[in-house]
């Protein structure tokens, strides 16, 4: 990889900053001041120190986001916040996007990454992602509901898969697990049971639980664990580091 690259991936610069930087000699490989932006480094050997800061390079970045309230699951959006503006300028140069969506009235966990195939395959039908949300509704649900959700509902004339309802003893707040996620599914499977769901928060994905410490808004990168727990649904490789 180039030398240039490598920080420009790294750091919130372009191409050209980068390059600019490395011959303003800025940048050191293994201890050595370099000045030629296509100097060749091995990010899993080389040790690269940019003004005064290691860079640890990823070939990938997997993160939670508490997704809160407003926000659109979109990478940009020239009259809504969206969910890409919570993250710090070199994260959204990497082009960071949401593994499938939320609502905007939807809160909780949202997996951002720029592993394309990855989220592809999280998103696929066969795979059977797991998600696993928690609901109020308007209503008390009524007594055929769980098994309405389990034999799989017809929603605009395509059949869902099974799902798991699971009320709390008032019957107007509990969790719904999916493996697939179609347009407004939750809210329009609530619909047709004549209810309204009033506040829906997405609490695990693929396995995944949103960390309670986060903060609506908040994100974290996730850790070895959770990255290993998301390729093995996905069934993709880990990647290099």
């Amino acid at each position: 990889m180039r030398l240039d690259k490598l920080i420009s991936d790294s750091a919130a610069l372009t191409r050209k900053e980068a390059a600019a930087s490395v011959r303003a000699g800025q940048a050191a490989v293994n201890g050595i001041v370099v000045r030629e932006p296509d100097c060749k480094v091995d990010p899993g050997i080389d040790s690269v120190v940019f003004r005064g800061v290691p860079l640890v390079w990823r070939k990938y970045i997997y993160a939670m986001l508490n997704k809160p309230a407003g926000y659109v699951s979109a990478t940009d959006d020239r009259s809504l916040p969206y969910v890409l503006e919570l993250f710090p300028p070199e994260y959204r140069k990497r082009g960071l996007f949401p593994v499938g969506r939320l609502d905007r009235d939807t809160t909780g966990l949202l997996v951002m990454t720029d592993d394309g195939q990855t989220a592809h395959r999280c998103l696929s039908p066969r795979r059977h992602v797991t998600k696993v949300y928690s609901f109020t509704c308007l209503s008390p649900l009524p007594p055929e509901a769980e098994k309405a959700f389990a034999d799989g509902m017809t929603l605009g004339g395509e059949v869902c898969l099974p799902a798991s309802l699971s009320p709390d003893e008032s019957r107007t707040a509990g969790t719904v697990t999916l493996t697939e996620g179609k347009y407004h599914q939750i809210k329009r499977m609530f619909e047709r049971l004549g209810n309204k769901i009033t506040t829906l928060k997405r609490e695990s994905f693929a396995g995944i639980p949103l960390d309670p410490s986060l903060a609506p808004g908040e994100w974290r990168e996730l850790t070895k664990e959770e990255t290993e727990t998301l390729l093995a649904a996905a069934g993709t490789e880990t990647p290099d580091e």
